[in-house]
């Protein structure tokens, strides 16, 4: 279903999400509403933010609208909106309206052994609300993903020892049912599996010498590669560039260090091969929204003052 409407003057806001456990990456609550009041409000702000977001209603009935689409949601319904995608929602009964909101930078959730599919939820070419079809043609889909979101819900509200592993668990298990039901194949890159296993080499480098300087020459020379066709074929099959896949792992490297080590924020930052401090605070502030000293309070239970 579309409707039409004249949507210019609407403002727009960028939410900054505050990750609930800096090391999940993620924020989920429950939204409620009792109101009387229904339908199109007059003033329908947009938001947007860089996590993906998945929005699961628990009870009543939402007008969603996206920049190209607006659909009525009920009971048992999930909706997925992509990285920065604009979106906004009311209520479209005056009974109360409950849904969950799990917000989520998926991109910190893949590790070694799921790098492969990395390149299918980065969304270099569409966003990923272009799966929500899924939900549509798919009810069995629809009813595992609103249950996935619920436990994660769940867990977080409970924390009970091991939260972290269960929460991580479900996230992993949404990219599978996504990755199972995309029966359009849109999340497919052709032969990724083949194209991964050449980098394979360059993967195992990087891994084994984060702390040292890792240069895009020393990697075009050990797969034989010329810097342009590697920089091409590695952001292609990879979904992000070689730059920002060192990076990447270096913070999620300083993040386990930060986590389980007594090190200094200058030792870590040699540790993980940037020996500028004020580039590794930028670096790690970028992928986090935190420092490196609060993130390190936050996961031992402390909090920093200001």
């Amino acid at each position: 279903m579309t409707i039409a409407m004249d949507t210019r003057h609407d403002p727009v806001r960028e939410e900054l999400v505050i990750y609930q456990n800096p090391s999940l990456f993620l924020k989920v609550w429950e939204v409620q509403s009792d109101k009387q009041t229904a339908g199109i409000p007059e003033v329908w702000p947009w938001h947007y933010h860089k996590e993906v977001e998945f929005l699961a209603i628990t009870e009543g009935r939402a007008g969603i609208q996206t920049k190209d689409d607006y659909r009525i949601q009920d009971y048992g319904d999930i909706m997925l909106f992509g990285s920065s995608q604009l979106h906004r929602i009311h209520k479209a009964l005056p009974t109360p309206l409950r849904f969950i909101v799990l917000q989520v930078d998926l991109l910190q959730h893949f590790d070694q052994s799921s790098l492969p599919y990395l390149h299918c939820f980065s969304e270099l070419t569409q966003p990923l609300s272009t799966l929500n079809y899924i939900f549509r043609e798919h009810p069995e889909a629809c009813e595992e993903a609103f249950s996935l979101v619920n436990e994660i819900y769940r867990e977080s509200q409970s924390q009970q020892r091991g939260y972290e592993l269960a929460i991580g668990a479900a996230i992993k298990k949404l990219l599978l049912l996504l990755l199972r039901y995309d029966s359009r194949m849109m999340l497919q890159g052709g032969d990724t599996d083949l194209e991964v296993t050449r980098l394979r080499p360059a993967l195992d480098y990087v891994e084994r010498n984060l702390g040292e300087k890792i240069t895009v020459e020393e990697v075009c020379s050990l797969l034989n590669l010329s810097y342009a066709y590697f920089i091409r074929y590695f952001r292609t099959t990879m979904g992000l560039s070689f730059i920002e896949f060192v990076n990447y792992k270096r913070v999620k490297k300083a993040e386990r260090l930060l986590a389980t080590r007594d090190l200094s924020i200058t030792e870590i930052a040699c540790e993980v091969g940037i020996p500028s401090t004020a580039q590794f605070y930028k670096l790690f502030k970028r992928h986090n929204h935190c420092s490196p000293g609060e993130f390190k309070a936050r996961m031992s239970g402390k909090t920093v003052g200001s």
